[in-house]
């Protein structure tokens, strides 16, 4: 194994990919399981759909910006990773087992409060996913040095990830979600629990003179700079969840269209920033920031189509039973990690190679556009879903691969945990504002397509905002 992992062969980089898997695996069952269980079991709102996914990413916010932070600077267990991806995988394993148990939990605390149950295990599956989900990524920027094989590295890990998440919804189509849930839990622990004890970490991170030493130390407000173009997301998630709390859940969008517009100004600022020239800096903490922007605006439409296609598929096919809807959305999440796990190391990688991670990721990004409008103008037989869902799948995979490939190549390899975590603050705080806000916009709107819509207008300006990332070698950078 040790020789494998110097030569960084093909079975050390998709055993390197396996705990990542288990986290993918454990978030494709919420994706296929839970919306469908809270309206099918439970009939939640829609609107009470979208408070109860508001849980992950206030999970990511706190989970991720700490475990990595804390992750960079310990070592225990024989690793400054390993430890907290054994302690996440034990406990989303756990948490997953609570899913199908909701309503159980609910009588046998006596609160006849389904709500808060479903709030309170959907933040306790998410914390355990977040405790995990920085390690998993960050271990990959650990063990491999700067250029081609770290992309390899994160395009292998999409590939065996993907392709799990194909088997997921595979189970989920063909023996119901409830089934799906409790093979997650045996996965989940497998490849969380022994991966991690045969790569070996080093103690010492490449590029970092032995320490943190090489790159100066980042104050919390250097920090906060750094996430600028997410302030409007942010300050949103706070009034948005003081409205819902003080008993205002449902208000005039007017709010919403303001923190948009806002949005935009500080995502054009970010954009327009200049990038030092090649070689100058040891951070290009321009470049980082336009990778926030560009990755947020494509998380929009992708978080708006995984909370809310149910209301899509229960107003477009209105005769299927419960049963037939969870399995038609399970087969249209199929076809998107089909193609999604076969593009990233088949096509993707050596297209990178040729023509630059960005340029690629941007062009995906274009063909996802496309597949979220032919879903909204042709989506009106499961079929055509399929086909529109295969076509999204090309941007699928580029965006949870190649932004890691881009953006831990412009920053200090010591700090990979703390930015990584950063980073996924362009995840998370989308994903909180469509919780919040788009759940109210998309209850509102009589025709349910407008989920596809949305996807289709963000993921295009996603694109157009990637192209203004420039990717400037950091000074000593390995290729």
């Amino acid at each position: 194994m040790r020789l494998m992992q110097k030569k960084l062969s093909l079975p050390f980089l998709v055993l390197l990919g396996l705990p990542a898997t288990a986290m993918g695996f454990a978030l494709a069952v919420q994706i296929s399981a839970l919306s469908w269980l809270l309206r099918t079991r439970y009939q939640l709102d829609i609107h009470e759909i979208g408070i109860v996914w508001a849980a992950g990413p206030l999970a990511g916010i706190i989970g991720q910006m700490l475990i990595g932070i804390v992750s960079d600077k310990v070592w225990f267990w024989g690793g400054r990773r390993r430890p907290f991806i054994l302690i996440g995988g034990l406990l989303t394993a756990l948490s997953l087992l609570a899913l199908p148990a909701i309503g159980l939990i609910d009588n046998a605390l006596g609160l006849d409060a389904i709500l808060g149950v479903s709030i309170a295990v959907a933040l306790a599956l998410d914390l355990s996913i977040n405790v995990s989900f920085n390690p998993t990524r960050s271990i990959i920027a650990d063990v491999t040095p700067e250029g081609p094989q770290r992309t390899a590295a994160y395009t292998w890990m999409q590939t065996v990830s993907g392709s799990f998440g194909v088997l997921a919804y595979a189970v989920g189509a063909v023996f119901g979600n409830i089934v799906l849930i409790y093979f997650g839990v045996a996965l989940v622990l497998l490849f969380s629990l022994l991966p991690p004890l045969l790569i070996a970490e080093p103690r010492t991170l490449a590029g970092t003179g032995g320490g943190d030493a090489s790159a100066p130390k980042l104050g919390l407000m250097t920090v906060l700079l750094l996430m600028r173009p997410l302030w409007p997301f942010a300050l949103y998630a706070v009034v948005a969840m003081g409205l819902k709390l003080s008993g205002h859940a449902q208000h005039s969008l007017w709010i919403e269209a303001g923190f948009a517009a806002l949005a935009v100004a500080f995502i054009a600022h970010a954009l327009l920033e200049p990038q030092p020239a090649a070689h100058t800096a040891h951070e290009d903490l321009p470049a980082f920031r336009k990778v926030l922007s560009a990755h947020a605006l494509s998380w929009i439409g992708v978080q708006t189509m995984f909370v809310y296609m149910i209301a899509f598929v229960q107003q477009r096919f209105p005769t299927l039973d419960d049963a037939a809807t969870g399995s038609l959305m399970a087969s249209a999440f199929l076809a998107l990690n089909a193609v999604g796990a076969l593009v990233p190391a088949l096509l993707l990688n050596p297209l990178a190679r040729r023509f630059g991670e960005v340029p690629v990721h941007a062009a995906s990004l274009v063909l996802m556009a496309l597949g979220f409008a032919f879903v909204y103008a042709f989506g009106n037989t499961p079929e055509m879903v399929y086909v529109g869902m295969a076509i999204m799948g090309l941007g699928w995979g580029a965006i949870v691969s190649l932004p890691f490939a881009i953006f831990s190549q412009c920053v200090a390899p010591a700090r990979i945990g703390l930015y990584m975590g950063v980073f996924n603050l362009s995840v998370v705080l989308p994903q909180l504002a469509v919780s919040l806000g788009v759940g109210m916009l998309i209850e509102r709107l009589p025709d349910k397509g407008s989920v596809f819509l949305i996807g289709a207008v963000t993921a295009a300006l996603s694109a157009l905002a990637w192209m203004a990332v420039k990717r400037v070698p950091l000074a000593g950078a390995r290729g």
